[in-house]
């Protein structure tokens, strides 16, 4: 396997840690992403870094009746999740999963460099989920340096899409997550 797939299981490991450890009683809470509840967080980080992660390596798109789906709202919805992401990282070990363009609609990107943005997805909104219901996010520094990485160089797309606020400012020695947190908008102290 190759370095971006030993990071997507790093944080899929750690996303569904996380996702296990949500309680029923938080879903309807605020979560850290304005205008969102727990729930919602939870049912976007299923939907796109286990069943879009699965459908980006194979080249499929998301059906209708996945992209409408509350994934919240079923039974161990936190087990089906881990069990999503065990696919879809199988999906990713078959090696033409990282050969060519993966179309985006109206235009296409190297697998590996989506494959890099499914990494910051897992651990941005892992730790996202994570803040939210009083939980730790956390990755070995290797995966930080590179979640870091792919943040700086993918931050002006994602702002443009509003999926990043303004950066926040925290030291130049802080932590490499922290400063990918920071990078992405999100303030790593709360």
């Amino acid at each position: 396997m190759n370095e971006i797939h030993s990071h997507l299981t790093v944080c899929a490991t750690e996303a569904s840690r996380v996702a296990r450890a949500v309680t029923a009683e938080q879903l309807a809470a605020p979560s850290v992403c304005s205008g969102w509840t727990v729930g919602e967080l939870a049912d976007h980080l299923v939907l796109y870094t286990a069943h879009g992660l699965e459908h980006r390596a194979l080249r499929t798109e998301l059906p209708e009746e996945t992209v409408k789906r509350s994934f919240v709202t079923e039974n161990d919805w936190a087990g089906a999740y881990d069990a999503q992401l065990g696919r879809a990282l199988a999906a990713w070990e078959r090696p033409e999963a990282w050969e060519g363009e993966i179309d985006l609609g109206s235009a296409g990107m190297p697998a590996t460099a989506i494959a890099s943005m499914l990494v910051l997805e897992l651990a941005l909104h892992g730790w996202d989920l994570a803040r939210s219901t009083g939980q730790v996010f956390d990755v070995p520094e290797d995966t930080a340096v590179f979640v870091l990485g792919v943040t700086e160089e993918n931050a002006g797309i994602y702002r443009q899409y509003e999926g990043f606020a303004d950066a926040v400012d925290v030291p130049d020695d802080a932590p490499a997550f922290a400063r990918a947190l920071a990078v992405s908008g999100r303030n790593p102290k709360g």
